[in-house]
């Protein structure tokens, strides 16, 4: 592989730790639970789209870029990052942002603001048009725009998490841990297709469950098969010799509730059982729901009691100031 060949703008406070839920696992009779903190990866409170905007921001200062531009859902935590991954390259960033612009900025949108990103508010189904628009305008004013695509999801930001699964394996190594389960919020891609990557990379050989943020099982396929073109980019991007096809990624696709970013029970006990037994704050988007379905797998006995899972926490606790209504 070439990984250390390729550009790297260092953004992420790494290794992020591994920690134990003991209270939570004794709550539940089992499994033993292990969290993987990428909510301290520390650029403006987190992430795990630092990983993939390490990458992504080292490959737009190669190509000489002086913008960034992104796109995604009003308290998209991969904007904010990104907004923060401007700053600290002195780059400029555009944001595309679906919705209208609020009264009163909150959550992620605050810190968008305050990162000093210029926001477009723009209707979900302008997305495509305008990510191609925006761009070319900027160039007839002379700038240089780097698109990163929506989540940072594709080979280059996908690297992010290959590395991460090393990371894991040599601090599982280190602990002398072995995990039979990882579980982790699925959406744009990225994240899951580097897991994936990462753990043929390091021959890891406990399972990988995706939890669905906004798929359902109609679309399911067609998911999978995208998960496996970014593995697949990702594999030549960073020089490994491996081929990925959709039967190679486990997404469970049962917990969608009222659909992408609507808080439910699910997600609201997921939240307010980790904030008052372990205190971890998840936020109600990403990981309340990956959370979410865990407890339920746990209880359906999907896991054996002297089983291991780790759940990996992506980050996005800012979001969670803009649902207060709906945690309440």
């Amino acid at each position: 592989m070439r990984i250390e060949s390729l550009a790297r703008f260092p953004l992420a406070q790494l290794p992020t730790p591994i920690e134990e839920l003991k209270s939570l696992s004794r709550e539940l009779g089992g499994p033993e639970l292990l969290f993987k903190r990428d909510d301290q990866t520390g650029l403006a409170f987190g992430g795990n789209k630092t990983r993939k905007l390490e990458f992504l921001v080292g490959q737009a200062l190669e190509q000489g870029a002086d913008t960034l531009v992104t796109a995604g859902a009003a308290q998209s935590n991969h904007c904010r990052q990104t907004a923060a991954a401007a700053a600290r390259a002195g780059l400029r960033c555009e944001l595309l942002l679906n919705g209208t612009k609020p009264e009163l900025p909150n959550g992620n949108v605050l810190l968008d603001e305050l990162l000093g990103a210029r926001i477009h508010w723009i209707q979900l189904s302008e997305r495509v048009a305008k990510l191609r628009e925006l761009p070319d305008q900027l160039r007839k004013e002379g700038r240089k725009p780097y698109v990163i695509p929506v989540g940072g999801s594709n080979g280059v930001g996908a690297t992010g998490y290959v590395l991460a699964m090393i990371e894991l394996v040599e601090q599982l190594d280190g602990i002398n841990r072995r995990v039979d389960h990882v579980v982790f919020a699925s959406s744009s891609g990225g994240t899951q297709a580097g897991i994936v990557v990462g753990a043929k990379v390091t021959n890891f050989n406990g399972k990988l469950h995706g939890v669905s943020i906004d798929q359902d099982d109609a679309n399911g396929a067609t998911y999978q098969c995208e998960l496996a073109d970014i593995a697949n980019e990702t594999a030549k991007y960073v020089g490994f010799d491996a081929q990925f096809a959709a039967g190679d990624f486990t997404v469970a696709y049962d917990y969608l509730g009222g659909g992408y970013g609507i808080v439910s029970d699910l997600e609201r006990e997921a939240i307010r059982l980790l904030a008052s037994r372990e205190g971890i704050i998840l936020d109600p988007v990403y990981t309340g729901r990956a959370m979410g379905a865990l407890l339920d797998l746990i209880r359906k006995k999907a896991f054996r009691p002297d089983e291991t899972v780790l759940f990996w926490h992506t980050g996005g606790a800012p979001a969670l100031f803009s649902y207060a209504k709906d945690l309440i």
